[in-house]
């Protein structure tokens, strides 16, 4: 083969290898989709019980509602692997995208971006057993890993620790939303009014996250120093606990409204995040 020939054939493979990487990007980008689609219904299960109706406000409940829509199995797998290319991906940026940082600015970075790829397999793996026709119940494992670890010392800690840190979480959510800093993350904005009700809706959405990751923490800190795993609910009882507070079904309603509102950002987010 000719000097001619190579250089063909090194631009066909790097033509290749190009377009396998930006499918992968896309499919990546398919689990802020993903995680925008379990959001949105999060909120409204969230916004119903608010106004007297009932269900379970979490993952579980969120998943199970996405699947009995029509189509549902095909959305519950494309969800499943959105989410599984973008946790794949931030695992990568965790190891690889951090040797361009030194020091202090590494470990934030394999952190915060290890800790985002857990999180997003963790979604995955709640979709696939979904999709496989399986069940789960968020509120009952929580209870259950929380009993379990309430009977050793050293598991009281832990749960202390996780309650903290989901407080101090929500307060990095709400810090988020109040500032407008989730807009350093984006390549760009649609232009205009599109721009503005964007940047409007992450606002809105990163507190009210925010203020239920505050709640759920709360939650974990009060079960675990009372001892009463009953109390560690996961996320449908930290927002339905809003319910028992002044003006609860109002309290309760703005939540939701706002988690839908995070919902659509992470839609819209999964075309200008900055990958």
């Amino acid at each position: 083969m000719g000097e001619v020939g190579r250089q063909a054939k090194r631009a066909a493979g790097a033509a290749d290898d190009a377009t396998d990487s930006r499918g992968f990007v896309l499919a990546a980008r398919a689990g802020y989709v993903a995680a925008g689609l379990l959001h949105i219904m999060i909120g409204v299960i969230a916004f119903r019980v608010a106004r007297g109706g009932s269900g379970s406000a979490d993952q579980s409940g969120a998943v199970a509602a996405l699947g009995s829509s029509p189509g549902g199995t095909v959305l519950l797998w494309a969800c499943f692997l959105g989410c599984a290319a973008l946790a794949v991906f931030l695992l990568s940026d965790a190891f690889f995208g951090a040797k361009r940082l030194s020091g202090e600015n590494k470990l934030k970075h394999r952190a915060k971006t290890g800790g985002q790829a857990v999180v997003y397999g963790a979604i995955g793996v709640v979709f696939g057993i979904y999709a496989l026709g399986g069940s789960s119940d968020s509120s009952e494992s929580t209870q259950s890993i929380s009993a379990r670890l309430m009977a050793h010392p050293a598991g009281t800690v832990l749960l202390v620790a996780v309650g903290v840190g989901l407080v101090v979480a929500g307060g990095y959510f709400v810090h988020r939303g109040v500032t407008r800093t989730f807009t350093q993350n984006l390549t760009s904005l649609p232009p205009g009014t599109a721009g503005t009700a964007v940047v409007g809706l992450g606002a809105v959405g990163y507190a009210a996250k925010g203020v239920a990751l505050a709640v759920l923490g709360g939650l974990f800190v009060v079960a675990t120093l009372q001892h009463d795993p009953a109390e560690a609910t996961g996320l449908d009882g930290a927002l339905k606990s809003l319910q028992g507070q002044p003006f609860g079904a109002w309290l309760l309603g703005a939540v939701a409204l706002g988690l839908i509102c995070y919902g659509a950002f992470m839609v819209v987010r999964a075309k200008y995040q900055r990958m």
